[in-house]
Parts: C-alpha cells; sequence; structure tokens
C-alpha cells in the first residue's frame, strides 16, 4: 500500500517530468480561430428563406412604420430589418427551440413564459395572413403594403390600441411582438443581415464590438469618435459586391 506521502510524491514527480514529452513549438499564428467552435454564420444577400413574397412586403412595410427613414438613417426595410427578422424565423428562433414545446401545456401566466407547440414562425405566418384580410377588407383589395404611410400608420395603431381586431389572432400581441422583432434587427450585429453598413450604431454612437473602449467609459454626453466595428469587422472592410 502507497502512504499518502508517497502517493503525493509520486503525483509531483510525474507532473515535473516523469512522463517525457516534447514542448511544442508555434510559429506564425495561433492555432485557433474566434469562435471556431459554435461561429454564427453570417447572412448572404438571396431569396427570402421563409416569408413568402407577399409576406416579406408586408413586413418591411410594417418595418419602415416602426422605424421610418430620415435624411441621415435608413429606415427598417433598407437597413434589412426583414431580412434579419426572415432569417431567424426560418432558424432555431422560429421553431422556439429551447423552450417547451412539448405537452402537457399547463394553462398560467404570461409571466411563466410560452407553453405551446408552436413557435415564433408559426404565429407570424398567421398574424400576416389575418393582417393581408383585415387590409383588404377595409381598403377595397388593397394590401398592407399598397396603403398610404398615413394608412399603415392608423392601422398599426388600431391594432395596438385593440380598436381593429384580427381574425383568429391578437393584433396588439402581433405588434408588440413584431416591435420588438423590428427594434431587435435594427441594433443587432450585421452578421444577421441587419444593421446594414452599421447604420443603427453609427446614429446612437455605438462601438460596437471593438476589443477596448475603456477610456471612453464615464465621458458621458460626448460623441464617440471612431467608426463601430462589428463581429467581422468594420461596415468599409467588406468588399462590395461588383
Amino acid at each position: 500500500m502507497l502512504h499518502r506521502r508517497q502517493l503525493l510524491a509520486t503525483a509531483a514527480w510525474l507532473a515535473l517530468g516523469g512522463v517525457s514529452a516534447k514542448a511544442r513549438v508555434l510559429g506564425g499564428s495561433l492555432p485557433w480561430t474566434p469562435n471556431a467552435g459554435d461561429p454564427p454564420a453570417k447572412v448572404r444577400p438571396g431569396p427570402w428563406h421563409f416569408f413568402t413574397r407577399d409576406e416579406a412586403s408586408a413586413i418591411e412595410a410594417l418595418a419602415d412604420r416602426i422605424i421610418p427613414p430620415d435624411p441621415d438613417t435608413p429606415g427598417g426595410k433598407d437597413a434589412g430589418c426583414a431580412v434579419f427578422l426572415d432569417r431567424q424565423l426560418a432558424g432555431p428562433y422560429g421553431r422556439n427551440e429551447g423552450h417547451y414545446n412539448r405537452p402537457p401545456f399547463m394553462p398560467g401566466a404570461k409571466n411563466f413564459g410560452p407553453q405551446s407547440k408552436t413557435g415564433p414562425a408559426a404565429h407570424y405566418r398567421k398574424w400576416l395572413a389575418a393582417l393581408d384580410k383585415l387590409c383588404r377588407s377595409q381598403h377595397n383589395g388593397k394590401t398592407f403594403a399598397d396603403l398610404s404611410d398615413a394608412d399603415k400608420d392608423r392601422l398599426i395603431s388600431d391594432l395596438e390600441g385593440g380598436k381593429s381586431k384580427l381574425e383568429d389572432a391578437d393584433g396588439r400581441v402581433f405588434i408588440d411582438h413584431l416591435i420588438k422583432d423590428i427594434q431587435e434587427g435594427f441594433f443587432a450585429d450585421p452578421i444577421y443581415g441587419d444593421n446594414r453598413d452599421m447604420v443603427a450604431w453609427k446614429m446612437i454612437g455605438f462601438p460596437g464590438a471593438r476589443y477596448n473602449y475603456s477610456d471612453w467609459i464615464d465621458r458621458h454626453n460626448e460623441r464617440y469618435p471612431l467608426p463601430p466595428v462589428g463581429m467581422t469587422g468594420r461596415a468599409e472592410w467588406t468588399r462590395k459586391a461588383s
């Protein structure tokens, strides 16, 4: 039997070189890349992954009324909010991945979180179909994208306030959910297809994913002078498609 002192001495001998090994000499660059284990996939321009063409037109029109363009900053459509939401609904977010989505479903308060086999993708499909039906019935067959800006704003306000109703859907929940998703798309990292050219970050003076800006943390009411940096670098570093 080994005494405790012998056991500890043997362990120390092994740790200090009892097992011969050669150190690896590294040269050139580190043998790893950031997020190599689970990197976020960069969104590429292309066809819609989740929305139909009509649904995409409605979402782009909604995004431009939730975040209207002005002379200095593009609106929700040109900033890529609809693309962001399309890719999210086509992925784990749309499937409600990571949430409780198998029966039995128990009734409970809203603050307990969703308990349903359906996720945001199914909800958006239902909401947009109901919105299209409401628009066509109230505006002589016009879709939401075809309405004037004033009519679009009025309809959004009526749904948000409960004045207008969606068939088999809650208009208030739809607008509340949509506003949050569009806002998230406007301010998220451009790698997800939104915030094109970092327009939202430039608007608010956010430095983005810079490795260090500690010198500016306590400098309030001063505009950050350097351009923002995303997970894939700066906007001007991205080669434009010819």
